[in-house]
């Protein structure tokens, strides 16, 4: 976990927490460099207490030693991204199921927040995230409202038919849990990995307009990437000789965070007012209808029971928006929402933004 405190003397402290996403670590996400694209650094500026935390298995966090064995993946994986090195053929997962799920990343986020409510006598602890960060801080702001002040969300995984609680609860997870010894099995494996050259042609998918994205900024995020897992960016294709490293994420199981779970107990846009964020050209997030699995982040909007929920739909930019120049946007709209609850006086609606930043309200 990292901290910038950006609390002034004398003044109110406003705790935030940013976790990471599905697969790059927190601090390339949020705390990039000390220019335009660090989106911590911009909230710690505005006089916010800003955190920012690794899941185990990602980033700077302790990752378990299977990690550290490449037969630990999915067979796929390994023909694409080792190729011959380490390895010279595939072989089977020496741990044949997925790493972590809903229930440890909940917890793994509470103990987080009560160790900040504790550390600086805060009651409650605004909640950020980027991509499937949704899928912690969602039920975790459902499980836990006392606990939070707001709930950002940035580029949303949600499927509205995805995994169901156990049948009558909550969020007990689904029994029992996936277990497969197959390397080609979805759950047979307990991490993923990602190359750099997969890394861009992700990107690259989501560029729809001309200067969407500033030359050498996948060199920059790259390597700030493998700052955070020095033992991945000895791995994977060499050029010129020197090892182009592979980022290393676990393979983890999630359940609840659908159309009904996001109305359990009517707390989102209630009691925790929620504002969501997302690019235009985002197809990382919103998929076809009929796709396995159907994602969108228009649904998440729709579900939320309660009248307090913001969303935008940005111009020019996609999943990577906050290595986007729109990332202005994101850094302005987050400083008023953490003040304020709301974006200049809107509480609820659903906005598109354009390139300048202006709004106009979608019925």
């Amino acid at each position: 976990m990292r901290e910038r405190d950006g609390t002034r003397p004398g003044g109110d402290r406003t705790a935030v927490l940013m976790v990471n996403g599905r697969s790059v670590p927190v601090l390339p996400g949020a705390d990039l460099g000390t220019g335009k694209y660090n989106w911590m650094l911009s909230l710690a500026k505005a006089g916010f207490d800003v955190f920012a935390m690794d899941l185990q298995g990602h980033g700077r966090s302790p990752r378990p030693d299977v990690m550290q064995q490449p037969c630990n993946t999915s067979k796929a994986q390994q023909q694409v991204l080792l190729g011959g090195n380490p390895l010279t053929s595939v072989c089977t997962p020496v741990y044949d199921r997925q790493l972590g799920d809903s229930r440890s990343d909940w917890s793994e986020v509470h103990t987080v927040v009560e160790f900040i409510k504790k550390r600086h006598g805060v009651s409650k602890v605004a909640l950020m995230g980027w991509s499937a960060a949704s899928l912690a801080l969602g039920p975790y702001a459902i499980q836990n409202p006392k606990n939070v002040t707001s709930l950002f969300l940035l580029a949303p995984v949600f499927g509205p038919n995805y995994q169901a609680s156990a049948p009558g609860t909550d969020w007990d997870p689904p029994l029992p849990l996936p277990v497969s010894g197959s390397t080609d099995a979805k759950w047979g494996f307990p991490m993923n990995l990602l190359s750099r050259e997969g890394f861009e042609r992700a990107w690259n998918r989501e560029l729809g307009c001309p200067e969407q994205r500033e030359e050498g900024m996948v060199d920059t995020v790259w390597d700030a990437i493998m700052d955070s897992d020095i033992f991945g960016s000895n791995w994977g294709a060499k050029k010129h000789g020197v090892p182009q490293g592979v980022l290393r994420f676990r393979n983890a199981f999630w359940w609840g965070w659908n159309k009904t779970g996001v109305k359990v107990k009517k707390i989102l846009g209630n009691k925790v007012p929620v504002l969501i964020m997302y690019g235009e050209h985002d197809r990382t997030v919103n998929s076809a209808v009929g796709a396995d699995p159907f994602l969108s982040v228009p649904e998440l909007y729709k579900a939320i029971p309660g009248k307090r929920k913001l969303m935008f739909k940005v111009a020019c930019s996609g999943h990577q928006l906050q290595w986007e120049p729109a990332s202005a946007h994101l850094h302005r709209l987050s400083r008023k929402w953490l003040k304020h609850t709301a974006v200049d006086g809107h509480t609820t609606g659903s906005f598109e933004m354009d390139e300048d930043g202006d709004c106009t309200p979608v019925p």
